[in-house]
């Protein structure tokens, strides 16, 4: 009679059974199992015995303990309610439960106290939102650890020219040092995610560059619709244009100044390209300061972005 083949189960998968955690892939749950990493990214997080600490899906806790023991406080954020009960009995009774404090809920409708570093196994899912919501925060955090999706993590540290530079790479680096770390493979996580990690460090700018953030982000927005296209035609779109010349209006209005004679917006963009010679330049290969040149020239000009 032939063997019936019986369904491998690794040991980790059978604990995880036994505590009746099943993850959910919504909130992209990957826990990070392999403690090495867990100690790289503590290394490179520069960790001080007065730091509090912001973690960001602390999972069953293995770094969040890890974190408590070398930290004065960690603050962690969890929108599951099955593993922050989880997080809470792992330090109940232990030295770490009074330094540990966790808020239930979405991370990025949270109102965030103060805290001098962030590490966290990002929830990739909110990735991009989250550096943002980190990078404004204030006061300024010192620096933040963060493990990512890898072609995520390869576009944060994107240059100019570079295939991956995007919005997000300009963004992210007007407002921050940013460093990779390291790679991660994808079987240090239970359940292992479909794709490569990668670590990025992220240190805000101290002080902060002097620019308007969100006129600053509807500019790249606009750019980088289109960024192999030139500067010249990407803002010849319609719907470029009317929002800008809507934007222009409401700008004189307020300012209780009348449009000047034959307005046009169009040539009015062009105009302000060609005088800074750059009409012909596309967002792929230009830099902060090619980006700051035009906002304040747009600025300038009555033109904004929000």
């Amino acid at each position: 009679m032939p063997k019936v083949k019986t369904e491998k189960k690794s040991r980790v998968h059978n604990e995880v059974q036994k505590q009746g955690i099943v993850f959910n892939k919504d909130f992209g749950q990957h826990i990070l199992k392999n403690p090495l990493i867990i100690t790289a990214m503590l290394e490179k997080a520069a960790l001080r015995p007065t730091d509090v600490v912001l973690e960001i899906g602390p999972g069953t806790g293995n770094m969040t303990v890890r974190i408590l023991e070398k930290s004065k406080k960690v603050i962690a954020c969890e929108i599951d309610t099955r593993l922050a009960a989880e997080l809470q009995k792992r330090v109940q009774a232990t030295p770490l439960q009074p330094k540990l404090q966790v808020l239930i809920g979405d991370f990025l409708k949270a109102e965030l106290p103060f805290f001098d570093l962030c590490i966290a196994n990002v929830p990739y899912q909110i990735s991009s939102p989250l550096i943002f919501k980190l990078l404004l925060h204030r006061p300024l955090f010192r620096c933040a650890v963060l493990m990512f999706q890898q072609e995520f993590a390869q576009r944060l540290v994107a240059k100019p020219g570079d295939k991956l530079y995007c919005r997000l790479s300009i963004n992210t680096q007007l407002l921050a040092r940013v460093d990779m770390l390291m790679k991660v493979g994808k079987n240090n996580f239970r359940p292992p995610p479909k794709v490569e990690s990668s670590v990025v460090r992220l240190e805000p700018k101290n002080p902060p560059p002097p620019v308007n953030f969100t006129e600053w982000d509807g500019l790249t927005r606009i750019a980088f619709l289109r960024k192999n296209k030139t500067l010249a035609a990407t803002f010849k779109v319609n719907s470029v244009i009317e929002m800008l010349e809507k934007n222009y209006k409401l700008y004189r209005s307020l300012r209780n100044e009348q449009l000047e004679e034959n307005f046009n917006m169009q040539a009015k963009i062009i105009r302000i390209l060609e005088a800074l010679d750059m009409a012909t330049k596309r967002a792929r290969s230009m830099d902060i300061d090619d980006f700051m040149r035009l906002l304040l020239a747009f600025n300038s000009a009555g033109i904004h972005f929000n």
